[in-house]
């Protein structure tokens, strides 16, 4: 890394729910809305924008842990934002707290953990495990 993450840092996603990020049991009635899988992918994302400016070349970040609670409902065609703070930085393992709203309130608070990794190494490991 170019430096620590500091405490506090934050990275943002905001996107526009659309039918490809709904639950695809939409049917008898059940309104199409956010799925939870779709929301966690935002919220890793929006940890892993914090981390962008931070890494070297030849580094990237990958997910270790999700805690996320959705707590609303939001329907296709209303506006997310996903959050992510840094908590705490244990070595190449950085901490966030989570948090989402879309325009009427918050639809999830959690926390993630992201590792810092060296891509060669990744690619070897995975190289090494798919033969």
């Amino acid at each position: 890394m170019k430096s620590i993450p500091r405490t506090g840092t934050t990275g943002q996603q905001t996107f526009v729910v659309t039918t490809q990020h709904a639950i695809d049991f939409a049917v008898g009635g059940m309104p199409a809305v956010l799925s939870t899988p779709w929301l966690i992918w935002f919220l890793e994302h929006a940890a892993r924008e914090a981390m962008l400016p931070l890494l070297e070349p030849g580094e990237s970040t990958v997910g270790v842990r999700v805690d996320v609670e959705h707590l609303a409902p939001t329907p296709v065609g209303d506006r997310v934002t996903c959050t992510a703070r840094v908590l705490q930085v244990d070595g190449p393992v950085i901490s966030f707290q989570l948090e989402a709203k879309d325009s009427r309130e918050i639809i999830s608070r959690g926390f993630h953990k992201l590792r810092v990794i060296r891509i060669d190494r990744f690619a070897a490991r995975v190289a090494a495990k798919a033969s």
